[in-house]
């Protein structure tokens, strides 16, 4: 059995590499887990490996706000200091402070 460690965190504020979004993990897949028809939508030549971990995503980018669902490999850290705008922000996580967002809940 393959393990992987996720290489970002709950309340950590990302940048896709390629497309001009940013947003805030709020849960993390340690493999690829959403349908085969996401997956074929992405044209074959960018699709990402599904033996990686895969981030949700609370993302804005210049239209709007909308959940997003990113390979590792497509991401990277934001060290912008600034912080993400998305309106479900405050049901998950506390005040932006230090560069992320604490969580706002207790998991089990």
């Amino acid at each position: 059995m393959q393990t992987s460690r996720a290489k970002y965190h709950l309340g950590q504020v990302v940048r896709h590499r390629k497309h001009p979004f940013r947003g805030v993990v709020f849960d993390v897949d340690a493999m690829f887990s959403n349908t085969q028809e996401w997956y074929d939508a992405i044209p074959e030549d960018s699709r990402p490996s599904k033996d990686q971990p895969f981030y949700h995503l609370l993302a804005e980018n210049g239209t709007g706000y909308y959940v997003a669902y990113v390979s590792e490999q497509n991401l990277v850290a934001d060290y912008s200091g600034e912080p993400v705008g998305h309106p479900d922000l405050p049901d998950l996580f506390g005040d932006f402070e230090d560069g992320r967002y604490p969580l706002q809940f207790q998991m089990n």
